[in-house]
């Protein structure tokens, strides 16, 4: 990827050095619908937790939930004297990423009369807490609409890479803009949307309304990479890196892991589309390059 000169981001806050803040936040409001939704790593991990939030559709973690959990402020989140833990590259470079699609979605939502709202990357280490409940490196990277924010364990990026065969920044960028894509979700009510279609449906119909709203951030992450542009106006995308993409949304399709965990697979299990679904969600997002790229619910 060619980011060289691409800013930084200073829409973040490092929580790396806290020592992790297990734990659910009290009050609230009164409980909605519990989600038929589960935690796992980027759709890779197994059965983690079911968060009980006021509302949480997640990201490539698959998060979901219904109740009252309030997060800290940011004064209290960033209210720490111990030393961070956070990789400088990493930092530096998963910030100029989200610093990219700022810019590309300050522009995209703008021509549809939409004025983008950054959203803040929480950094974290192990545990940490949210406004949707607790944050968990298990459960991998995911957004909270409670309070517009994603959490990121870095160490996530070297899973993707070692276990799951997916090295490159390409699909570390996947990543941050997957979830910034739940965030583009959230600002055009494609969340609430979803919430109140699982507020009457099964499990496995919610399931299915689940995948769409993951696939369509998959196809967010392609639009994201098709419009991004260095400051010099070159496609900030370089050769193999399209071709890095593919792997990574392989290796995290329903089906690869489920088969490749459980020796079967169950399709009216899956939470964020096949291996096929995937790649061809991402694929679609950075041919078509535009928002009506992306299938809506």
């Amino acid at each position: 990827m060619r980011l060289g000169d691409e800013r930084e981001s200073g829409n973040f806050i490092d929580d790396t050095g806290r020592g992790g803040g297990f734990g659910f936040g009290g009050g609230g409001g009164g409980l909605g619908c519990l989600l038929p939704l589960i935690a796992s790593r980027f759709g890779i991990g197994g059965v983690v937790v079911l968060l009980v939030g006021y509302f949480l559709l997640s990201s490539l973690g698959g998060l979901g939930g219904g109740g009252g959990g309030i997060a800290p402020s940011s004064q209290q989140v960033g209210s720490t004297n111990a030393k961070s833990t956070l990789d400088p590259s990493v930092k530096h470079f998963t910030l100029q990423v989200l610093a990219s699609t700022e810019d590309v979605w300050t522009q995209l939502l703008k021509a549809r009369g939409i004025n983008y709202t950054p959203t803040d990357l929480v950094f974290y280490s192990e545990s940490d807490q949210s406004g949707c409940g607790a944050a968990q490196s298990a459960m991998g990277p995911f957004y909270c609409p409670d309070d517009k924010r994603i959490y990121l364990d870095t160490e996530f990026f070297q899973e993707l890479s070692q276990r799951f065969n997916a090295p490159g920044d390409f699909p570390e960028a996947y990543v941050i803009a997957h979830e910034v894509g739940h965030h583009v979700q959230d600002l055009m009510g494609t969340l609430d949307q979803a919430k109140q279609l699982q507020e009457s449906e099964n499990t496995t119909q919610g399931n299915a309304t689940q995948v769409k709203i993951e696939l369509q951030a998959d196809c967010y992450a392609g639009v994201w990479a098709a419009n991004a542009k260095t400051p010099e106006g070159q496609s900030i995308i370089e050769q193999g890196d399209i071709e890095e993409g593919m792997r990574a949304a392989e290796a995290i399709g329903d089906d690869t892991l489920q088969r490749e965990t459980q020796g079967t697979v169950v399709p009216d299990s899956f939470t964020h589309g096949t291996a096929a679904q995937r790649m061809n969600a991402l694929r679609t997002g950075y041919q078509g390059a535009s928002v009506d790229s992306c299938k809506s619910l």
